[in-house]
């Protein structure tokens, strides 16, 4: 098994050295800080606090040597062999230190540990998703008889993946994307 806790560095020797760890309650203010100006800026989709609490098993933070998030993302499992990465963000004056990149591969490294085979993202970040290997999802996703189990979900983000109508109104605009993992 891999480990998400596992120190990581930024690649230029200049920058200041990160981790990325599982997030626990006490980072949910930190986690709502760093999506909330995301949020306002319609890239990212706030959650309600009791929504952050609710899934913070879900996230993986990135923290700075003070102890200040610096990053953070979730991994939603929506099927057997599929999950979600959700709510990636990084702090603005960390962006370009590959932050991101250290976030993602450890989501995608928990997902292997789960057995997870796809991962579906919904992005504005087409670029940094495709160098990382996803590409875009051209019509339904998951087979028929899934796509019924799914419709059962009251969640949105489900809901976005299948592309249902109802959410139309509510989406951002964002690409629906999709990786096998390894």
């Amino acid at each position: 098994m891999t480990d998400p806790t596992a120190a990581r560095t930024s690649p230029p020797s200049d920058a200041p050295a990160f981790r990325v760890r599982p997030a626990v309650p006490a980072d949910v203010r930190g986690i709502r800080d760093l999506v909330q100006p995301y949020a306002d800026e319609r890239i990212l989709l706030a959650k309600e606090w009791v929504g952050y609490y609710e899934a913070v098993q879900e996230f993986l933070v990135a923290e700075a040597p003070d102890g200040t998030l610096i990053g953070c993302g979730a991994l939603h499992v929506m099927w057997l062999d599929l999950a979600e990465i959700r709510t990636l963000a990084v702090a603005r004056q960390w962006r370009g230190r590959r932050v991101g990149h250290a976030l993602l591969e450890a989501l995608t490294d928990r997902a292997r540990d789960l057995a997870i085979s796809r991962l579906f993202c919904l992005t504005f970040e087409v670029d940094f998703f495709a160098a990382h290997g996803w590409g875009t999802i051209d019509g339904p996703a998951v087979e028929p008889e899934v796509y019924a189990e799914l419709l059962r979900s009251h969640d949105d983000g489900v809901a976005e993946f299948l592309d249902l109508a109802r959410v139309k109104p509510n989406t951002l605009g964002n690409t629906r994307m999709i990786t096998r993992v390894d």
